[in-house]
């Protein structure tokens, strides 16, 4: 601390998010939004919390609203990133800041008052997100998760769900009885190592057909990728081993699809995306106007802003 101002020294390992991102080849469709990003900090502003299992670098509403010019896309959804843990303040003012077209999804704790959640409301949040990670959160009773949904039901909010496929299982049960839409991140974090016809990713798509409030979306291949980008070439084809998979989704579930980079990629260890190159996966995944139309702007517009439709 110097001068009554708190540093926070990041995580080492940690990789910053990519300075110079290339221009993407493909153009999002007019009024296309990034469904999947974040904001850190910056920690002199926005401290980090205490009980969180990284530090990152600072990124800041000003650099992702950059980033989102820069690829051509029209708005954002900031996800409370867990290294604020239940302080949306980060996320919330990103949300005010950027005239309507960004909004939040938020975590909260048991504790929140209905004026915060109404407070949250208005500066543009619109679900809730229950992590299931235990490498990045510590676990909420299912209890205290539900007794949430139910109360930012009255809101018009819905629940985000951030879990690996092998918990699918033994998370079914709860996810099935939330009483909203559901949208799972990442497709449930799928092994593409493994069959896409086999029994884990059957069981996502089982959950898919079988409820039709859960949503998902399709993002994240760096992070589900084994063999990673290729080197940039006349096609910009990367994270080949992901796209069957998203591909897979977006044609079995056009309305229920979203897509978003995940900027500025917290905790991610390996490389760090070219976030142009993450907007060229989406015509291998969403092959047809029709579909990016959908999974780009009709979805995330329904989803975030339906008093616009």
């Amino acid at each position: 601390m110097t001068d009554g101002v708190v540093r926070f020294e990041k995580t080492a390992g940690w990789l910053d998010w990519c300075p110079r991102p290339s221009r993407p080849k493909f153009t999002p469709p007019p009024g296309a939004v990034d469904a999947h990003c974040h904001v850190f900090g910056p920690g002199t502003e926005f401290p980090y919390a205490p009980e969180r299992k990284y530090t990152p670098c600072d990124a800041g509403k000003a650099q992702l609203f950059a980033l989102r010019d820069h690829l051509g896309f029209a708005r954002n959804v900031v996800v409370q990133a867990t290294c604020h843990g239940a302080d949306n303040r980060a996320m919330a003012d990103a949300c005010r800041a950027s005239e309507g077209r960004a909004r939040g999804v938020a975590t909260v704790r048991r504790g929140i008052s209905d004026r915060e959640l109404r407070e949250l409301h208005e500066a543009g949040v619109r679900g809730v997100r229950f992590n299931f990670l235990k490498r990045l959160v510590d676990f909420t009773p299912k209890d205290e998760l539900m007794e949430t949904a139910e109360r930012v039901r009255a809101l018009g909010w819905h629940v985000v769900v951030y879990f690996e496929a092998q918990d699918l299982p033994a998370l079914w049960q709860f996810f099935t009885a939330l009483p909203a839409i559901v949208v799972v991140d990442h497709m449930g974090r799928p092994d593409v190592t493994k069959p896409i016809d086999g029994p884990e990713f059957e069981l996502f798509i089982r959950l898919m057909r079988e409820h039709e409030n859960v949503w998902t979306k399709v993002s994240c291949p760096e992070r589900l990728s084994v063999g990673g980008p290729p080197a940039v070439d006349g096609e910009r084809n990367p994270y080949r081993d992901v796209v069957p998979f998203a591909r897979r989704v977006v044609e079995a579930f056009p309305d229920r699809v979203l897509w978003g980079t995940d900027w500025p990629h917290p905790n991610l260890k390996g490389h760090m995306p070219d976030d142009g190159l993450l907007v060229d996966f989406i015509p291998h995944i969403a092959t047809t106007h029709e579909l990016q139309t959908r999974l780009l702007v009709t979805n995330p517009m329904y989803l975030y802003w339906h008093e616009e439709i």
